[in-house]
Formats: C-alpha cells, structure tokens, sequence
C-alpha cells in the first residue's frame, strides 16, 4: 500500500508592506517571506474515498470535513485533474492556528504536492486560480521551502537574490488577533514596497535592510493585543537578537539571530520567562 508525505513548514514574513486595495476589498501586499523547518507533517494512503486524521500538540479543533483546507485542497485537485482517487490523509499537528505563519495554507499547499504524487497527475502550479482560491497564502506556500517576495493578492511569486544564513526564534504570545479587525486598523492602505533587496548582502547588511522594512500590520495588532509589543521588545532586548517583528498579522513574532545557536538561547532564554507559551527556534530553509 503506497504511502506518501509531506512537510508544511511555517511561512514567516520577514516584511509585510500593505500598498493598495482592489475594488473586491482583497489588500495589495508586498512580502519578503521566508520558511522553516518547523512544520506540520502530513501522509496520505490510497483508500476509496477522502478522509482526515489529525493528531499533535494543536489538534484540538481542527475540523476534519470539508471546511478544512486540506480536504479542500484534495477536492480541488481531483476536480482539476478530473479524477475519482481518494486518500486516508494524516496531520500531526505542530504549528499553531491563527498565528501569522500560514498554518493551515501550509498544510494544503503540502497537501496539493504530496497527492500529486500519490495519484500519479501532475502538480498544480502556484500561480493558478485553483491554488489562490484556496486562500491568499497558498501559492506562496506552494513556493515552499524557497524564500520568495510576494505580492498583489499573494499570487505574484517572484525570485530574490540568495540570502545569508540566519535563524529566527519564533515566538506566539497565548492571544488572538482577527486579522480583519488588524487590517480595519491599519492608518493608510496605500503605502510604499518594500525598497529592493540587494544581491550578496551579508548577514549584517541584510538585517539593516530588514530594519527599513516594514510590517504595516503590526502598529495595529499591538493596538489589538499590546503583549505583542511586549513580546518584540523582549526578544529585542536579548543580545544574540539582530532584529525582531512580527509575522503576518499576528500574533506569532521573530527574532532574527546568525545562527541555530544562537537561536536556542533566545528560545530558552524566553521559554524561562513564559513556560506556557509556544517559542521555538527554527533554521531558515
């Protein structure tokens, strides 16, 4: 009985520039995204019909019927591919819900690879309207584990030079933040892109690129919720911490340190002042 499995690796937006609206009220952004090897991890077994299991530290609520992205992201390949195949897919569950690095997007975009090629047809590409109905972030998801710019609506993919090596701690405080009222927040939904990346940068030079970047959702997430700005304040404090933010609209915040090393001790050195939370460190794919 052929098995197959996949990876969804958390999506972190190193930069989230919002610059436009369109008349359907979808927001323009513009993303320097990034994933790492912190992920969900996903199987699927031929069986007749489609079905779901979910386990892992955040099972708890995730549904299992249609609603769920990756029972979408299956019925939306077979209607693609125009086939009948159904699979016993599993989830472990490792990355949080509503945390602002792409979770359940993840999953279905992991999902549209491995039943690929567990039904033998050929993957839809990211930049197909199937994909991006599926959900903004799913095409870059899709684009998993390459770091890319997003932008428009979140189907425009494209390359960016090599970045240096760096580790990030992720760090998700125990709030929710409803990404509709983060952007009912933001002060102008028509602001600059990001400025160009350069080629070469070193660690040093691509951080203080970072840092002339934005998140124009975060000023109005800490509104919503002010542990975030607690939260970025305390990782930048840390001395091994270049650079700390927010990813997404929350909640889940970053610090960007040289190396995996480095990245343990700002985990644990968090982790001992908040033992309930979910602070992880992470190699940048």
């Amino acid at each position: 009985m052929t098995t197959t499995k996949a990876d969804a690796p958390a999506k972190v937006n190193l930069t989230l520039h919002v610059t436009g609206q369109r008349e359907d009220g979808y927001h323009l952004l513009d993303s320097l995204v990034v994933f790492v090897d912190v992920a969900d991890h996903l199987t699927a077994t031929h069986a007749d019909d489609l079905t779901l299991t979910v386990s892992g530290p955040f099972a708890q609520g995730v549904p299992v019927d249609d609603t769920n992205l990756m029972m979408r992201a299956a019925q939306t390949l077979r209607t693609a591919r125009g086939i009948s195949a159904g699979a016993a897919m599993t989830l472990v569950k490792n990355l949080p819900h509503a945390a602002g690095i792409g979770s359940g997007s993840s999953d279905a975009a992991a999902t549209l690879g491995m039943l690929a090629a567990l039904w033998d047809v050929k993957p839809l590409a990211a930049d197909v309207p199937e994909v991006l109905a599926l959900g903004a972030d799913v095409p870059v998801c899709r684009h998993a584990p390459n770091a890319v710019r997003m932008s428009e609506i979140g189907e425009v993919l494209t390359p960016i030079p090599p970045l240096p090596a760096f580790a990030l701690v992720l760090v998700r405080p125990p709030i929710d933040v409803p990404t509709g009222a983060v952007f009912d927040g933001l002060a102008t939904k028509h602001g600059a892109s990001m400025s160009p990346l350069p080629a070469g940068l070193g660690f040093a030079g691509f951080v203080d690129w970072l840092k002339a970047q934005r998140n124009d959702l975060q000023p109005p997430a800490e509104l919503i919720a002010p542990q975030i700005a607690a939260t970025i304040a305390a990782l930048s404090a840390l001395p091994d911490v270049a650079f700390a933010g927010m990813s997404g609209s929350g909640a889940t915040c970053f610090a960007v340190v040289q190396e995996l090393d480095a990245a343990r001790r700002v985990a644990g050195a968090m982790q001992a002042a908040h033992p309930n939370w979910w602070i992880v460190p992470a190699d940048v794919l």
